[in-house]
């Protein structure tokens, strides 16, 4: 396997959110032989079976197509509630139907998020997890990245001045490409 494709997708929508800042992150360390492509979900409709029946939405497509041409797929959360975004549950709901055509099926994939309280995203992220069994993911486990108290390690303009953070993420990054051309055979 030569390149890497990843499709990284962020369960906020806020502009200064300290996830999307985190997958800026990524996308400035990925390791040789990896790309990262972060995919928009502010423009899927609210997933509603009616609508599925009468055809699938072009954000939709658009959205279902970006995962189902990537390797792997990198997902950056928050925790709402000790649990998983709305909107980013609602694009796994809409990348998952129909289930005979679910993109994200056989997916290597990892997990990271940021937040202000101590867990960094702990709760949302294993919720994430017990999701990814049913759509047949393969969840990279170590390294987690959690990143708590944000605020002390993001700068105002969102930009990342923890070093330690900085080479965790990159350590899963290397982990993640490992992980998929493992699972690839190659």
């Amino acid at each position: 396997m030569s390149q890497i494709r990843v499709v990284g997708i962020c369960g906020s929508l806020r502009k200064g959110s300290y996830n999307r800042a985190l997958l800026e992150v990524a996308r400035q360390v990925v390791p040789e032989g990896m790309t990262l492509e972060v995919v928009p979900i502010d423009d899927l409709p609210l997933y509603n079976g009616d609508v599925e029946a009468a055809g699938l939405p072009e954000a939709v497509q658009r959205f279902k197509q970006q995962v189902q041409a990537a390797d792997a797929v990198l997902f950056a959360t928050p925790e709402y509630n000790y649990s998983i975004p709305g909107v980013l549950k609602n694009a796994i709901d809409w990348g998952s139907r129909p289930t005979s055509d679910n993109s994200f099926r056989d997916k290597p994939m990892a997990l990271m998020g940021a937040s202000m309280g101590l867990l960094g995203t702990a709760r949302s992220q294993y919720h994430l997890r017990q999701v990814a069994v049913f759509l047949d993911m393969h969840v990279l486990n170590k390294p987690e990245v959690f990143v708590g108290q944000a605020q002390n390690k993001f700068d105002a303009e969102g930009n990342l001045t923890d070093t330690a953070t900085r080479e965790h993420v990159q350590k899963q990054l290397v982990a993640l490409a490992a992980w998929t051309r493992r699972l690839r055979g190659g």
